[in-house]
């Protein structure tokens, strides 16, 4: 007989302490590895009908956690392996005309937690601590839902802009074309 998805949730959320662990020893922080095992359960209630009948279903979940400490690993090591000057400077005329206004008008389709980091990181250029400080979270957890929010933005960005997108929206013809 299959398990319901209620029944497979209720079984990982009664073995949180040994996910937590789990995390924790993989990642930098406690608040990172609650944020990770966070967003693992939240995933976890989307995806648990996936789960195959003959799969365990802690088995699936560590899989998932581990996925999910890797991409945080790569996104970090990516980050670190900028050079501390990454390009010349630019002035927020250079930056105003740069930006697709695309941009502006898809950020607040973005999840709200978000759309904020991303607005007042990208667009306002304030730093990720500060931001995180603001919101009430840590920084590892603020550049974390960076990632995704920028991921987020690039493949509707995609969707609305194609082409000039690809190439960095610096002589974007999108609206042109509307």
């Amino acid at each position: 007989m299959a398990r319901s998805p209620r029944t497979a949730v209720e079984e990982l959320v009664a073995l949180k302490a040994d996910f937590l662990r789990f995390v924790r020893a993989r990642t930098r922080s406690e608040a990172e590895a609650e944020e990770l095992l966070q967003a693992a359960y939240a995933k976890a209630t989307e995806k648990i009908d996936t789960v195959r009948d003959d799969e365990s279903t802690v088995a699936w979940f560590y899989r998932l956690l581990r996925n999910a400490v890797a991409d945080v690993g790569r996104e970090r090591r990516r980050v670190e392996a900028l050079p501390a000057d990454a390009g010349p400077e630019v002035t927020d005329a250079d930056l105003h005309r740069a930006v697709c206004s695309c941009v502006n008008d898809l950020v607040p389709t973005l999840k709200p937690q978000w759309a904020t980091l991303v607005r007042r990181v990208d667009l306002e250029g304030a730093s990720v601590s500060e931001v995180a400080r603001d919101e009430g979270i840590t920084a590892n957890a603020a550049a974390v839902r960076l990632h995704r929010a920028r991921g987020a933005l690039r493949d509707k960005l995609l969707v609305v802009c194609g082409a000039c997108a690809r190439h960095g929206c610096l002589d974007c013809g999108c609206r042109r074309r509307a």
